[in-house]
């Protein structure tokens, strides 16, 4: 087993909020959920000057992965606990296909406690709490490379717009949105022995994802439900099309 792997334990997710328009009145939605957002981190680390004093230059570069987002849109034709049947149809969209990469530019790290020291990586969101325990990378005359899974916090926002209404077949439905994404650090630790005693210490901090950085949603169609001017909610979903909280309800359509 490599030294450097980190295995998350999965995802987990916390209720959505919706913000909803006035009853009657003809403007989008927006549906905002908080979220744990799976990233798989490919790093590529270069060393240089490993015999230096104070200590090596480091380089850090790679991709990050993210997990997916989807989008459930649900049509009913009337609420649950009525004394009329209800008819359901669900779309399921995707908004954010999984894999899909974050480019990490290179950036230099310069520091250490003396030549050729032990390197460690640790990663935080840059408010303090730790998202990976430190991993051993080696010395910095061994090669350094690192390959590890990540949770990190997110904010999901789909704006929703519907058409329409009075089709017979139904409305015709438009997603889009944003996620913004929590910081993601890097923090580099060198030291001249294994923890112990007489351990000289030394860490350096690198951005690689700055808090509140945003990936843009593109607008997608939905088209269908089950009949004129159905109720609409709407539910986001993981990667395993797990739930992410429960369906919002947003109103009729020509609430929308």
């Amino acid at each position: 087993m490599k030294p450097t792997s980190f295995r998350s334990l999965g995802l987990s997710a916390v209720s959505a909020v919706a913000l909803l328009c006035s009853p009657g009145a003809r403007a989008d939605q927006q549906i905002i959920t908080p979220f744990t957002m799976h990233m798989d981190l490919d790093a590529v680390v270069d060393e240089s000057g490993c015999q230096n004093s104070p200590g090596p230059q480091i380089t850090l570069g790679g991709n990050i992965h993210l997990g997916a987002l989807k989008a459930r849109v649900i049509f009913s034709n009337n609420k649950k606990g009525t004394h009329t049947a209800v008819v359901v149809a669900q779309y399921d969209v995707t908004l954010l296909a999984e894999g899909s990469a974050i480019t990490l530019p290179k950036q230099p790290v310069q520091g250490g406690v003396g030549g050729n020291p032990f390197i460690y990586l640790q990663f935080h969101d840059g408010k303090g709490q730790d998202l990976s325990e430190e991993m051993l990378l080696g010395r910095c005359v061994q090669g350094l490379s690192v390959t590890t899974e990540l949770l990190s916090e997110a904010l999901a926002r789909a704006d929703v717009h519907a058409d329409n209404c009075s089709n017979r077949k139904g409305p015709f439905v438009t997603l889009g949105g944003d996620i913004v994404l929590s910081g993601l650090h890097a923090r580099f630790i060198f030291r001249n022995n294994v923890k112990g005693t007489h351990t000289a210490e030394d860490t350096r901090d690198v951005s690689l994802i700055l808090d509140g950085s945003s990936i843009t949603l593109p607008k997608q169609p939905v088209n269908g439900g089950v009949g004129g001017n159905p109720l609409i909610s709407l539910q986001f979903l993981d990667s395993q099309d797990q739930p992410i909280g429960d369906p919002v309800l947003l109103g009729r359509c020509v609430q929308l």
